[in-house]
């Protein structure tokens, strides 16, 4: 197989230093940099902001901080040898196992050669005469490529409610987000956290276990956690998994949210509380995400949801030995699963330690941060050291934050005032060749998410071929695809639970952010066929371009080719 230049040539008038660019090394960026790469041949170079590989599992390294999807099917599908290669020591990895697979995958592959580390995206901007991108980096670099794709994930900007005075704080203070690389001692400590989410699910047990003299949780809304019942895997577990690797795969990539297996039961609804907790109860002790699919029409009936609701609370009144302090901690405002739903260890238990309080922000808001310590409504808490796990800008924040400006200019910011508009969470109009992996509109954080990276990463490198082999200069979704898709992504939402509750699945954590439902729920395995019947009857709902004199550039611009058969 021989390997051919596919960028302008000096013949043309607009030479390109790259083919593509991609934004982020995670598993989306590591793993599409490789089809580019190595099975296509073009030439890409990837901009990552962080020192090494990783994505949000570079950033996120806060003490708990661990996957929640089943590690065997946390990883790489496509290629064997990496299968072969790896363990995973535990039922979910914790951070640092998930960073150290992701830089063997990096290794394995040899990616590292063609990603820039400690650069990070300022402008992106399409250039109408040329139908290429520029990209502008905070070191004062500008490229140009093709294609421009981000693989920036979909919980990567860290937000902080605006408090008054948070920069007074004398003690020390971060996000879990942005979590130092250096251990934090929280010994003998006076500690806040602020946030009771996925998050401060899982780190607030292990600082409770770290000896601080007191640990104050700040909850504002509590959420409904299920217990993820880790363990360690042994050679018998490792042997089963090898053995029925290609079963558990194909199950993964064809279920609607990207797991290994499907709901037990269709419903609840004309059930007995009994009869339900006779089928709750097997999930409940098997922990993880099995629980969540017991019935079916989880987050489609009022009538189910509500039984599987109480269950759980009765569970955290079980656990709690404060009568009153259990009634904080069990949610009212949300059908469960409705907002992130966390799996935990020994979350709830934590609170009946001595060292150990809950603060309800909404009977004592939170008026401002002092220098001392956090000023609620009620009194004044002084601490040595707050945590803030108060989640993200999901979904849209880290893709708004770079400036990214289409055709005539128009930002990408003006262009979602109301609410992100896409074709597919793939590709948005006004946006020639640009990709987004997992974009808004997509599944991606409502499923096990390599599976749904891998359905995007292949899906674009498939349609970077098809413009190559073809000779297509642009693809570009049109108006009316993305309208379709648009609608179609909100009345989808709009027969289920989720639009019900206050969630960053629906923006309301950021403040003057367009309320609208982001991912898709469609289902993993509909919204697959979905794409694969786009590109089946030649990429439908696309606009595809072989020149670009139509933008006002005189003559025909270099073709691309791939890498050809000998």
């Amino acid at each position: 197989m021989s390997e051919t230049s596919i960028r302008g040539s000096s013949e043309g008038p607009e030479q390109t230093d790259y083919d593509a660019v991609i934004v982020g090394a995670g598993f989306s960026g590591l793993y599409e940099l490789h089809r580019l790469r190595d099975e296509l041949g073009l030439s890409v170079k990837v901009i990552e902001k962080a020192s090494d590989v990783g994505g949000t599992w570079y950033w996120n390294r806060y003490p708990g901080a661990r996957c929640d999807s089943e590690s065997h099917v946390y990883c790489y599908s496509f290629n064997d040898e990496l299968l072969d290669e790896w363990d995973w020591s535990e039922r979910y990895p914790e951070q640092p196992e998930v960073l150290e697979y992701l830089r063997l995958a990096a290794d394995h592959l040899d990616l590292r050669r063609d990603i820039e580390f400690d650069t990070e995206v300022t402008t992106a901007e399409f250039d109408d005469s040329a139908g290429t991108w520029k990209i502008h980096t905070d070191d004062g670099e500008t490229v140009r490529s093709q294609f421009f794709i981000t693989a920036v994930g979909c919980l990567s900007k860290p937000f902080i409610p605006d408090f008054e005075g948070i920069e007074s704080f004398e003690g020390w203070w971060t996000h879990t987000g942005k979590w130092p690389h250096d251990p934090v001692d929280f010994e003998d400590k006076q500690v806040a956290v602020v946030g009771t989410g996925a998050t401060g699910i899982q780190i607030i047990p292990e600082i409770a276990t770290s000896n601080p003299a007191h640990l104050t949780v700040f909850q504002r809304t509590p959420n409904y956690a299920v217990p993820a019942r880790n363990r360690p895997l042994d050679e018998d577990d490792r042997a089963e998994i090898r053995d029925n690797y290609d079963e558990i795969f194909d199950l993964a990539h064809s279920s609607g949210f990207g797991h290994p297996f499907e709901a037990a039961y269709d419903t609840a609804e004309g059930l007995s509380m009994e009869e339900v907790e006779k089928r709750l109860e097997p999930r409940w002790e098997e922990g993880g995400f099995r629980f969540m699919l017991t019935f079916g029409d989880l987050v489609t009936s009022a009538e189910t949801n509500e039984k599987v609701s109480e269950f759980i609370r009765h569970k955290i009144r079980e656990t709690v030995d404060d009568p009153d302090l259990a009634e904080k901690l069990v949610p009212r405002d949300h059908y469960y699963a409705t907002k992130r739903p966390p799996l935990h260890t020994d979350y709830y238990r934590t609170y009946n330690r001595d060292d150990v309080s809950l603060v309800d922000v909404t009977e004592t808001p939170i008026e401002r941060i002092t220098p001392s310590g956090i000023r609620t409504s009620e009194t004044e808490h002084e601490f040595d050291m707050i945590v803030y796990a108060t989640g993200f800008d999901a979904m849209t924040g880290t893709l708004l934050q770079m400036d990214i400006q289409g055709r005539n200019g128009l930002t990408l910011e003006e262009k979602w005032e109301d609410g992100p508009k896409t074709y597919l969470g793939l590709g948005i109009h006004g946006f020639p060749n640009m990709f987004t992996i997992t974009g808004p509109q997509s599944p991606s954080v409502l499923t096990n998410m390599p599976v749904s990276i891998e359905h995007h990463v292949e899906w674009i490198s498939d349609a970077v071929e098809h413009l190559v082999r073809n000779d297509i200069r642009l693809i570009e979704p049109t108006k009316e695809a993305e309208e379709s898709w648009t609608v179609h992504n909100r009345q989808v939402a709009e027969q289920t639970l989720y639009p019900t509750a206050d969630s960053w699945y629906m923006n309301q954590n950021i403040p003057d952010k367009p309320t609208v439902f982001t991912p898709y729920i469609g289902g993993a395995d509909l919204y697959h066929d979905t794409i694969r019947e786009v590109a089946e009857k030649g990429y439908e709902g696309f606009e595809l371009t072989e020149s670009v004199t139509n933008l006002g550039q005189q003559g025909e611009q270099p073709r691309l080719r791939v890498m050809e058969g000998d």
